[in-house]
């Protein structure tokens, strides 16, 4: 929680916060990898691929007609998801399946939580192995009753930091952030980018500034080199749309686990 400020003695970390803050607190960089749900009819066995090649915790798509954060790659995957018949439903159950070993974390839109129910949607995710949530259309001043569902079914709420963000709301974005603060590294939606935005490492600074928990940075992090770069100043990275551009080359499950042990070497060696 974000420094000088008391955390309610009924709050308890979550699997999630527990993990990543033990790792970091060993000395090691967070990798959280992710996967469009329900893309092809391999994704879950590319889940268990990352699992198995370095990730930390593993960050799954919920696809929606209309995100407004996700760029063209992830747009591709979603509508391959969607034209394959995958709702919220048909993910979570996938899910429930798999023992992946480490934390699974869905992304989403409010759209479809509004519609599942917080409560029953929450109830769903922790019953398929789910330990966190990030919506990113969600903003704070709206967030309560959603996280009071969330909290209850033990989902922990993940919440976005932007570049542009003043440092007042940050330090509120983390006192009710759970699990670690995922701090936007460029403006703009998400892909893949030749260069680094200097955003990132600014973002993170900020961010680590104020709050206990582990923080990482996603959103034009595409290479090994530029998770390296971010991770001088950030606790971990999230990667997404230069995963998901090779498993939509058709790289498969083999491919996404070469690709992030790529970066689990890099990050290993910071």
């Amino acid at each position: 929680m974000s420094a000088g400020v008391s955390v309610p003695g009924s709050y308890r970390p979550g699997r999630l916060e527990t993990l990543l803050t033990s790792r970091r607190d060993a000395g090691h960089k967070l990798l959280i990898p992710y996967v469009t749900g329900g893309m092809d009819d391999r994704w879950l066995l590319t889940v268990e691929a990352l699992a198995g090649s370095g990730a930390d915790a593993i960050e799954v798509g919920i696809p929606f007609s209309d995100p407004m954060i996700d760029g063209p790659t992830i747009q591709e995957a979603s509508l391959r998801a969607l034209e394959r018949g995958t709702t919220p439903e048909s993910i979570l159950a996938d899910l429930s399946r798999i023992d992946a070993g480490v934390p699974l974390v869905a992304m989403t839109y409010y759209n479809l939580i509004e519609r599942a129910g917080h409560a029953r949607i929450a109830g769903t995710m922790a019953e398929s192995g789910v330990t966190a949530a990030i919506i990113p259309d969600l903003p704070l001043e709206e967030v309560g009753p959603w996280a009071e569902a969330a909290d209850a079914a033990g989902i922990a709420t993940v919440l976005l930091v932007a570049p542009s963000t003043p440092m007042d709301r940050i330090e509120a974005i983390c006192d009710r952030c759970r699990g670690f603060v995922y701090a936007v590294g460029r403006m703009g939606v998400t892909g893949e980018q030749a260069e680094l935005a200097g955003s990132a490492r600014q973002v993170a600074e900020r961010v680590a500034g104020a709050t206990d928990l582990a923080v990482c940075v996603g959103i034009g992090v595409s290479t090994p080199a530029q998770a390296v770069t971010v991770c001088e100043v950030a606790d971990g990275v999230v990667v997404g749309s230069a995963l998901v551009r090779r498993l939509l080359d058709g790289e498969g499950p083999d491919g996404a686990a070469s690709f992030v042990s790529s970066l689990r070497r890099a990050l290993d060696a910071v």
